[in-house]
């Protein structure tokens, strides 16, 4: 155990508080000499004397406490933050109050009801033999224990095509000294996954488990009715439908996991726990192709008749980033795009000698944007027309 003044960020660690020595006659068992840090005996106790006198009591003066379990075993380390609230003194004034705050740095409980925070007063009539209780646990409970729970997601198939069933597995295991109940998957699979509810199962020692299913929106909670003992494994199977939808998605699903002690009803949790799914269209795909020309437009009508040539190396930039250069005929066509509203922009600085041309008919093409609608598996066409910077006049 360990006591330290908190740095300038007010959480995390300064120097060790200097604490004033004691001796066998004055000082207080355990902690005899008052030393700081101080190792704890075979009965888990110790102690730090504060001293009034230079301010260790003042109202504001924060300390962290520190918990650092022996190496080779599961515990984690601890730090907890005390705060001390004042000294009041009382009428008669043989006695006084002192009030302290202690606040969990971790988000670990700091007490067998769970509590991260605590703030109590506590009325002193002998300071020098009467301690402040911060806590008081055991060394196997909750409070210390690093790893209680983990969830490990995984699948039969790291790629999947629409049509295909995809099984997932949950591994749940309980790694803590107790029993652990209300266990709680939530479940987050990605667009175009569907469940099947009929395929959920559990199992824990290859004996059948049951386990509630909820669909919630884009969540599915799986809830096991049975407590797990310590170092049991609770395994959850389920399947699901790979529809079209899910092109448009990642194929990564996570799962995140809750539980309870039966033993004081702390909360637990792990995960999220993620696996992703490699999505392959196979003979299915919505996306659509887009084709274009970019000619010289002689009767500036937007529309490319048989004398109007086609302008090579022309450049068009398209809104997912692509850019498209003309052939020799001035085409260009792009295959495999997304369906939806697609714009495409003429970059007029890669054809020297000329400008776009003005559009007699329609005013929405005297721009050098176009834009087009591409249905799923259509096909849309994306033309400029554009004349010599000399400007050629209209044929009647």
């Amino acid at each position: 155990m360990a006591l330290y003044e908190p740095d300038a960020s007010g959480l995390d660690l300064g120097r060790l508080v200097p604490l004033e020595p004691t001796t066998a006659a004055n000082g207080v068992p355990p902690n005899i000499n008052n030393t700081n840090p101080f190792p704890l005996s075979s009965e888990g106790r110790y102690n730090f004397l504060l001293d009034e006198s230079i301010g260790q009591t003042n109202s504001g003066t924060t300390y962290i406490l520190v918990i650092s379990p022996p190496s080779g075993n599961s515990f984690s380390e601890r730090r907890i933050l005390v705060e001390m609230l004042g000294v009041q003194r009382n009428d008669p004034l043989s006695s006084v109050a002192l009030g302290y705050r202690a606040t969990s740095l971790d988000g670990q409980p700091i007490g067998l009801d769970g509590n991260t925070e605590i703030t109590r007063q506590i009325e002193i009539r002998d300071a020098a033999y009467q301690s402040i209780t911060i806590f008081e646990i055991g060394v196997d409970s909750v409070i210390c224990e690093a790893d209680q729970i983990s969830i490990i997601k995984s699948a039969d198939r790291s790629a999947a095509q629409p049509g295909d069933i995809v099984v997932y597995r949950l591994n749940v295991k309980n790694l803590s000294a107790t029993n652990i109940e209300a266990i709680t998957a939530i479940d987050i699979p990605p667009v175009g996954f569907e469940l099947l509810e009929e395929s959920v199962s559990g199992q824990v020692a290859e004996t059948s488990a049951a386990i509630e299913t909820t669909v919630a929106g884009d969540r599915v909670r799986f809830r096991a009715i049975e407590p797990l003992a310590p170092d049991q494994v609770l395994d959850i199977f389920y399947a699901v439908r790979i529809t079209p939808d899910a092109l448009r998605g990642s194929g990564r699903n996570s799962a995140s996991l809750t539980a309870r002690r039966t033993d004081n009803n702390f909360r637990l949790q792990d995960g999220p726990s993620e696996h992703r799914v490699t999505l392959d269209p196979g003979i299915l795909s919505d996306c659509g192709t887009l084709i274009g020309r970019v000619f010289e437009d002689k009767n500036f009508d937007g529309e490319q008749q048989a004398d109007e040539a086609g302008i090579p190396n022309a450049v068009v930039f398209l809104d997912d980033g692509n850019r498209v250069v003309t052939d020799t005929d001035g085409l260009f066509s792009v295959q495999k795009m997304l369906p939806g509203q697609r714009t495409g922009t003429l970059d007029i600085s890669s054809l020297p000698g000329y400008t776009l041309a003005a559009n007699l008919y329609f005013n929405e093409r005297n721009s050098l944007s176009r834009l087009v609608n591409l249905s799923p598996g259509g096909l849309v066409r994306m033309n400029f027309g554009v004349t010599p910077t000399f400007q050629e006049v209209p044929e009647s």
